[in-house]
This record gives structure tokens, sequence and C-alpha cells, in this order.
């Protein structure tokens, strides 16, 4: 045989191996399939999701904890990522009032992985259940109602009480009360530039808010100091705070006196602002000396006026 007969022959052996060990290879794989979906019927994504959730990774601006949430969710046991309703758990998790917004996303291959943002109270109030019952409730700035979790008490404890609100329920739930953003912004205000004013209140109602645009609070320095909601808050505080210093005790103070003007003022530039004295001021201080006919003095005190000049921020008493 010649040199290219036998370059031909082995040529054609060697294609004839490589396509034999290709078969081989071929089959091989086959069986390894086929031996796969016998073990795992619906091949690796059935095996993902039937995977058991492990893990619930939690995310929030506030104080709800892992044992909440996880109470609030309530997955079956051994249910994995792909049997979950995460819509349904998202309802779940806003159902308390607490939570603001929430989001619910699935980790392959077993976390669970939730984003809260949550709700601040403002002022507490107690409500009447459908049961009868009553019970302390807590109300954000937005004017939503709810239960509260994870406060501390004494963050709880200094919240100012609501009142002069009608408190409506639909089911199992109370519709959030009109007028709080108002009222929350004076409460800020006074928490945050005058503490020493705000640990003093303890009710504010909205009684007169739609009517008059007016701010009630009760005080242990006043029975009642009234606020204009239109008017800035912090100027308000501080004549509050001047009337507060001058010692005298004090039953009712009228804050609100000049709607449609900058409060009513003197000729030199003081303020008048309306008070009221837990006990009758000396008729001596406030008025000329009486005739000799004077009438006798009535039993309930009548608001008079207390000039002064309108208070600086340089107040050594810090606002």
């Amino acid at each position: 045989m010649s040199r290219g007969g036998r370059r031909r022959v082995m040529q054609r052996s060697l294609k004839t191996t490589i396509t034999a060990v290709t078969v081989v290879l071929l089959l091989g794989l086959v069986w390894a399939v086929a031996a796969a979906l016998q073990e795992h019927p619906g091949g690796p994504s059935r095996t993902v999701s039937s995977t058991p959730v492990k893990e619930i990774a939690v995310a929030t601006d506030g104080v709800l904890d892992q044992a909440w949430i996880t109470r609030t969710l309530a997955l079956p046991r051994a249910a994995s990522l792909m049997e979950l309703d995460l819509e349904q758990l998202r309802v779940r998790l806003l159902a308390s009032g607490q939570v603001r917004s929430a989001t619910v996303t699935r980790h392959f291959p077993s976390t669970l992985s939730v984003a809260l943002t949550e709700r601040t109270p403002v002022v507490r109030v107690m409500a009447q259940l459908a049961d009868g019952a009553t019970r302390e409730l807590l109300v954000a700035r937005d004017g939503t109602v709810y239960e509260g979790a994870g406060y501390d008490p004494e963050m709880v404890n200094s919240l100012v009480w609501l009142d002069g609100v009608k408190l409506v329920r639909t089911r199992d739930r109370f519709l959030p009360v009109t007028g709080m953003e108002p009222a929350a912004e004076l409460l800020a205000k006074a928490r945050n530039e005058a503490p020493h004013l705000y640990a003093t209140w303890k009710v504010i109602s909205l009684a007169r808010l739609e009517s008059d645009g007016e701010l009630l609070v009760s005080s242990t320095l006043a029975e009642k100091i009234t606020f204009n909601a239109a008017v800035d808050y912090f100027r308000q505080l501080a004549l509050l705070d001047v009337l507060i210093d001058t010692g005298q005790p004090l039953k009712e103070i009228n804050l609100a006196i000049g709607r449609a003007s900058d409060m009513d003022r003197n000729a030199d530039g003081s303020y008048q602002v309306p008070v009221t004295l837990a006990t009758p001021p000396d008729p001596a201080a406030t008025q000329p000396a009486p005739a000799a006919t004077a009438p006798a003095p009535t039993t309930e005190p009548k608001p008079f006026f207390i000039p002064f000049n309108h208070p600086q921020k340089k107040n050594p008493r810090e606002l």
C-alpha cells in the first residue's frame, strides 16, 4: 500500500474514533439529565422554589423589631418564597397603622426582605372600642390612629392628650383625625424650642380649630391657653413664656387675639394679651381708686389685659 493510501486509512480510523467518543459522551449526558429529573421532578427551579424561608431580613426607620414583624407576617411553617403572596404580607404590615409604607421582596434561595417606614405619635387619645372597653391609642401627625408597639413607655407618657375630636370607627380601625397637622406643628415647636413650657402641657383640644382657627391647650400653669393656628407659633410661645414669668396665678391666656392684625399693640409698640387670673387681681393694681359707692366684686374673675413689650430671641430663657 502506498504512503498516501496508509494516510487515508489512518484519517478514517481517527474520525471513527472521535465520532464514537462523542456519541458515548452525549449518551452519558442524557443519562445524567434523566437521572436528575427522576430525583428532582420539575428541575432545578423546583428545587429552589421548594426551599423553606430561613431568614426574614428587616430594615426600618422606627421601633418595630424582628419579633413583631415575624408575628405580624405569620408565615406558614416550611413555606417557600414562591409560595408567599407578597402583596398580602404587605397588607398585613400596613394594617397596624404604625407602618406608613412597607416593601416585601424575595431574595433566593431562602430570605424574605422587609423594609418599613413608620409613623411617629404626636398625641395620645382615649378611645372606646367595639366591645365598649376604653383603650389608650396614639395619633400620628397625619391623623392616623393606632395602638403602637415598641415605644419607650416614658416617651408615650410624655405625650399630650388629645381632646375636642370625635373618633369614627370603620370595621376594625378608626378613621384619621382631621386637623392634626397644625396641632402637631404647635406641639413640635413647643417641644423643640420651649421644652420647659411643653413639659407642663397636658391636653390639646381641636374643638375650635375648624370654627375659629384656634388650638386650646390645658397646662399645669394655666387652665386654658388659646393659640391662633394662623399666627407664628414661636411668637405666641415667646409671649406665653413672658406671661408665665410674671409669676401671677393664671387661669386663662388668650394668645389668639388679633387674628387679622399683628396681635393687639399699644401706641408704644407693646402687646396686650387678655388673661384671667386664677384668683381675682387686686383692684388697686388694675383699676383707678373706687368711688365711695363701688359695686361689690363679682365672684367670677373677669379677663383683663397685661401689657408688655415683644419678647426677643435673646431672652435669657432660651426658647
